[in-house]
């Protein structure tokens, strides 16, 4: 089973929400990058996105554009990067990492080969926001070819409606739910249906429902608390970093108090 769904079982055995991350990949370095790895795993994290840096991030906001910008400023490739997911995983380090990337690193770098690569590094999952449902069948294809490939993870948005249930049949893992039209780091901005269009998620998935995009604090999400498995934060997460020079200490404070308040 992959590290994702065992997680997921886990959580929901025990009547828990599931709480995700996302960090970028090389800022301020690859060793720092571990290092908050390391940490968020003591803290007990669920699952953690790991952030591919890349030159047009359509959907993501001002803090993951600088925080790309600059990865790829300090010399981060995908290479490098598949090299810090093995030295993570030669540790012992077992907690879920899902790449967050665009389509055109995967491409560039060759489906099949792409796959391979992940398999032997260790990536359980991948969320690709500019590969629409349409045009998933070449890379699904490559991912189903092989054991142990990585789940792609499904996006839906407000807008989806009548697509969710073709979205969601077939899917693993988890169901991202973006929580507001535009992009990532709006502050908890949410679509005014929110509540209406987590709960059509929730009806037809058989999958855990995450909701991500603008939450910062377990408070933003209390109110749809019944509608969803679990919460993702990235854009504050990455300014949680920035404010605090990367310190693991930050890191650990803030998962343990997200995952005490979203599960209280």
């Amino acid at each position: 089973m992959n590290r994702i769904e065992k997680k997921m079982a886990e959580l929901q055995e025990a009547g828990k929400k599931a709480f995700i991350t996302y960090t970028t990949a090389g800022l301020p370095d690859l060793d720092t990058t571990k290092k908050i790895v390391y940490a968020q795993e003591k803290a007990g994290i669920d699952v953690i996105e790991l952030g591919i840096p890349f030159s047009d991030p359509v959907a993501d906001g001002p803090v993951i554009q600088t925080a790309s910008y600059k990865a790829i400023q300090n010399g981060t490739t995908l290479r490098k990067v598949f090299d810090t997911m093995s030295e993570i995983r030669e540790t012992g380090c077992e907690v879920p990492i899902v790449f967050m990337m665009y389509y055109n690193t995967v491409y560039h770098y060759g489906i099949e080969a792409f796959v391979s690569k992940c398999i032997a590094c260790g990536v359980d999952g991948l969320i690709i926001p500019d590969l629409p449902f349409e045009e998933q069948k070449e890379l699904q294809t490559a991912l189903n070819a092989q054991e142990h490939a990585p789940i792609l993870i499904q996006l839906v948005a407000p807008v989806s409606k009548q697509r969710i249930p073709m979205i969601l049949e077939h899917a693993r893992g988890f169901v991202y739910c973006v929580s507001q039209m535009g992009v990532t780091g709006k502050g908890a901005n949410f679509h005014k249906d929110l509540k209406e269009y987590l709960a059509s998620v929730k009806a037809v998935s058989q999958i855990p429902v995450m909701m991500g995009f603008g939450i910062r604090t377990a408070a933003d999400v209390l109110p749809v608390k019944d509608e969803i498995d679990g919460a993702i934060v990235g854009s504050h997460f990455l300014k949680l970093l920035e404010e605090n020079n990367y310190s693991t200490d930050a890191v650990t404070e803030y998962v343990t108090t997200f995952q005490k308040e979203l599960n209280a």
